[in-house]
């Protein structure tokens, strides 16, 4: 019990109120909601311990530490070029107001969306692939966006609530467990994929030549191991762990970089931990490798 800060006499209480905030989600709650933009599958309230629990990590992803969050929804899927077309076809694309500062970044800066050999949401068949590409600020108009739309509040995952959502309350190493190989996830020499595939493609049925494993997280989430990293509304400390407060953290007041989650179809199956961090400037616009899943507030 070191790594969590708890004494002897403080252990049996903590342990009390640990099993109290894992208990199960309220009745009431649907499992899944959609309000015309994608599913997005319920995370109950309750505690579990972020970190690196296996040792095999970095620094930056230690001390383990308990963390009490509120329930959220999170998408099934990464954002998909399909859903991302709604919001770039759309008028409100050009309001500064659903901007980071009221700067709208024009929409050829996308450098993908073009690009058929990475799936670019403007060629054809390729809603069902996750947009590239696009930056944090982008992300974050996107979650403004729907929010108005749809009359609930959609915003990006913090760091905790996207950890939580990708291993449950078990400490796992990646969504399905504890091992990986080629069946579940896209990741770099994974079949013939140098880019992002199909969202939700390692789902258990059999494609092509191979049989995939269901890469769902605990909660019903897909393709958080590999595909792309996910933009979380966090900025980037390496030492934030170890000053985090234990209730519903939002990451350092400021930063030079938005935290990532999740690793790629570029990095091996050591980035794909579900505790692994990273991070990237938030405005620039050439991150291959980057998409984002939203969260919606119940």
């Amino acid at each position: 019990m070191r790594g969590l800060g708890l004494s002897r006499a403080t252990m049996l209480p903590a342990a009390w109120l640990l099993a109290a905030l894992l208990a199960a989600a309220p009745a009431g709650a649907p499992p899944v909601v959609n309000d015309g933009h994608g599913d997005y599958v319920y995370v109950p309230a309750g505690a579990f311990r972020m970190g690196d629990n296996f040792g095999d990590g970095d620094p930056r992803e230690r001390p383990v530490h308990l963390v009490e969050l509120d329930a959220f929804y999170i998408a099934k899927y990464e954002m998909t070029n399909g859903e991302w077309k709604k919001f770039r076809d759309d008028p409100g694309y050009d309001d500064p107001q659903f901007w980071p500062g009221g700067k709208v970044a024009p929409k050829n800066q996308v450098p993908y969306w073009n690009d058929a050999r990475n799936h670019g949401g403007g060629t054809p068949g390729t809603d069902d692939y996750p947009v590239l590409g696009v930056n944090w600020d982008s992300a974050v108009a996107y979650c403004n966006w729907l929010s108005a739309k749809a009359g609930k509040r959609y915003r990006l995952p913090t760091e905790a609530e996207w950890e939580k959502a990708a291993r449950g309350t078990d400490q796992r190493r990646y969504p399905w467990g504890n091992n990986i190989d080629r069946s579940y996830a896209n990741y770099v020499g994974a079949q013939s994929f140098d880019t992002g595939s199909l969202v939700g493609y390692y789902d258990g049925s059999l494609r092509g030549g191979l049989q995939t494993h269901s890469n769902a997280s605990p909660y019903g989430a897909f393709d958080m191991a590999g595909n792309v990293m996910e933009w979380c509304s966090d900025w980037y400390s390496r030492d934030y762990y170890s000053v985090s407060p234990r209730k519903n953290p939002k990451g350092p007041a400021e930063g030079a970089y938005r935290v990532l989650r999740g690793g790629t179809f570029f990095m091996e199956q050591f980035e794909l931990r579900s505790y692994a961090r990273t991070a990237a400037w938030p405005s620039f616009q050439g991150h291959r490798m980057v998409g984002f899943r939203a969260v919606r507030e119940p």
